[in-house]
């Protein structure tokens, strides 16, 4: 069945969360308005809302991850370049910023978030993305035009109040990314956007997967958020999917990985080409990160009784990742 249009706010005028998984984009994330059970105090908001702005570019030469990320109480912002040919990240930062001052995440998938801390500036959009930091700098171009809609999902979760996000589909995208001393076109590859806005639980973990294609992409995930925003973009359709199963060794980024839904409409296997990790531990907080990049070979279907359609070599991510914060 096809998913119901995005309402415009997520919020009901009766302080309920349009709770589910829609097609389209909302424009407004406001939790202050919700009722109870979902309700919180403003204090326990402050500390409990967490906001990221994430993109991916993806190409045959080249990977990149930029995120920027409001904790509530502090705030932080990354990025990465992975060299395909040479399996090694030739470019990364990682900085914490000052609470209130180096980041400000964007209202909605549709607006700007942005990142500044000392030289170092990201500014992401529904339009186009620029990095600088040193000599790591992206200046990238996103087309929507003739791009699969949004996913939107809405949903509660546990120790927190409720959370929402925002996925893309592939993208068309045009630029240069410059890191390493080489610089990479962007013109053949597409990139994909998870916007993403909760009240979530002090320890709060996942695992997940996304890849995209112009024809075929998926995201999954396993842990805080359920099933939820599990959903396959095929022919610029979008398909639900039931819950995601992940099979692999948390002690070794390079090992395979096997992932599959419990309504066998997608089933992959990953095959790491390197990956991006980071550990932190803020006394107050915490995170342990790891987020190997490779290809997915298998097969999805749009029907449990539809005919299979063949996955090789799709480039995308997995990702293992707890959180204290």
């Amino acid at each position: 069945m096809p998913l119901p249009s995005a309402p415009r706010d997520i919020v009901g005028q009766d302080g309920q969360p349009r709770i589910g998984r829609f097609s389209g984009q909302a424009s407004s994330f406001d939790w202050a308005a919700l009722a109870a059970p979902f309700k919180r105090s403003a204090l326990w908001r402050r500390f409990h809302h967490k906001r990221w702005h994430y993109v991916a570019l993806a190409t045959d030469r080249i990977f990149c991850g930029i995120a920027i990320v409001d904790l509530g109480w502090t705030n932080t912002a990354f990025a990465y370049a992975f060299d395909r040919a040479s399996k090694t990240v030739v470019a990364a930062f990682s900085q914490d910023g000052l609470p209130g001052l180096s980041a400000a995440v964007a209202g909605n998938a549709g607006e700007t978030s942005r990142f500044h801390f000392l030289s170092r500036r990201v500014t992401l959009g529904a339009g186009a993305l620029t990095l600088r930091c040193g000599g790591f700098e992206i200046d990238a171009r996103f087309d929507a035009a003739g791009a699969a809609p949004l996913l939107l999902a809405v949903g509660a979760v546990d120790g927190g109040s409720v959370h929402a996000t925002q996925k893309s589909a592939a993208r068309a995208m045009a630029g240069t990314v410059r890191a390493g001393g080489k610089t990479y076109p962007l013109e053949a590859g597409v990139a994909s956007f998870d916007y993403s806005n909760g009240l979530l639980a002090r320890d709060t973990a996942w695992r997940w997967a996304s890849a995209h294609s112009a024809a075929l992409g998926f995201n999954l995930q396993a842990g805080y958020f359920g099933a939820n925003e599990n959903a396959l973009w095929l022919d610029g359709e979008i398909i639900a999917l039931q819950a995601a199963h992940f099979e692999f060794d948390p002690d070794d980024a390079r090992a395979p990985w096997h992932v599959w839904t419990e309504d066998r409409l997608l089933d992959l296997h990953f095959t790491p080409e390197g990956a991006r990790r980071e550990d932190k531990n803020l006394l107050v907080a915490a995170s342990r990160y790891v987020q190997p990049i490779g290809t997915f070979s298998g097969s999805v279907r749009a029907t449990p009784d539809g005919p299979a359609r063949a996955v090789e070599r799709l480039v995308g991510v997995t990702e293992d990742h707890a959180s204290r914060w």
